[in-house]
């Protein structure tokens, strides 16, 4: 009597090219990658934490310095990438990202709008444009692309953050029907807080970031917790990712009253004022892991 062989989730054992893999979500995601036995690329505009990140894997990884602002870049990655596997890589993250708020639209000024865009929605579209054909001609694995609660809670002064991530989202559901039957998965991630540098190194006023950086102290999930589950949630075919009660209460809350939930917004937004951030304050340090 013969049985069957079963084949192994896609992140096990996986190829894998992780962007942001410098710190946060993106170094957990390939730590854990690399514990279910892969391969991983870790790409990170800072080469040090990307090396950083090699270090600590169970298995060998390779660390690559990309802006993925910078298409070039990232099609310099997937060729590194190619290489050094023998083939296409099996699976994607396009995890880097990069924190801004506190400004209404209006003033948020057209710099901060193109250095958020340029990462937070551009680098996926680079990611997506220069792997997914590599993928498609192997017809296995899949792209898991890392957006945000955001994307869909729009809350107010965060209008940069907010279409970089609803964008994301939108790409991966794009994706996600243009790929069915193909053998290639999509999933996107939407957290809510995770406990990361996002809101230190990126572009956020002062009291805002403060506020973040508290709620990630007291409600974030871990980035190993997140990276797990959404890897499990991918091995299942799962097109979002929502790991948070408090993320999926406020996408039921939005698609069931979203006139309402646009002037509670608006209302808890009056209640807590932040000072208007002057422009070079919004110019900090920046960083490409999630």
């Amino acid at each position: 009597m013969f049985g069957f062989r079963s084949t192994p989730p896609p992140s096990y054992g996986a190829d894998a090219v992780v962007t942001g893999a410098g710190s946060g979500i993106g170094r957990a995601f390939a730590i854990e990658l690399a514990r279910r036995g892969g391969r991983v690329v870790c790409a990170d505009i800072s080469l040090e934490r990307a090396q950083e990140t090699v270090r600590l894997l169970a298995v060998r990884g390779y660390a690559v310095q990309c802006d993925v602002a910078d298409r070039s870049q990232v099609e310099d990655l997937a060729l590194f990438a190619e290489l050094e596997f023998g083939g296409a890589p099996t699976v994607v993250i396009n995890n880097a990202g990069v924190g801004i708020g506190g400004q209404p639209v209006g003033s948020i000024g057209f710099d901060n709008w193109n250095w958020a865009l340029g990462i937070n929605l551009w680098g996926v579209i680079h990611g997506c444009e220069t792997f997914v054909p590599q993928l498609l001609a192997a017809g296995r694995g899949g792209v898991i692309n890392v957006a945000s609660a955001a994307g869909f809670a729009a809350a107010p002064t965060m209008g940069p953050y907010n279409v970089g991530k609803a964008g994301v989202m939108s790409l991966s559901e794009t994706l996600a029907a243009e790929l069915s039957g193909t053998g290639v998965r999509v999933s996107v991630l939407c957290p809510t807080f995770v406990k990361t540098n996002v809101a230190v190194d990126g572009r956020i006023a002062a009291k805002s970031s403060q506020l973040a950086q508290n709620l990630m102290r007291w409600t974030g999930f871990s980035p190993e917790r997140v990276a797990v589950g959404t890897l499990d949630a991918f091995d299942k075919g799962r097109l979002y990712v929502v790991p948070q009660l408090d993320a999926k209460a406020i996408w039921l809350a939005k698609r069931l009253t979203p006139a309402l939930y646009a002037r509670g917004a608006g209302l808890l937004n009056r209640l807590m004022p932040d000072e208007p951030a002057p422009h070079s304050q919004l110019q900090s340090a920046s960083t490409t892991g999630k």
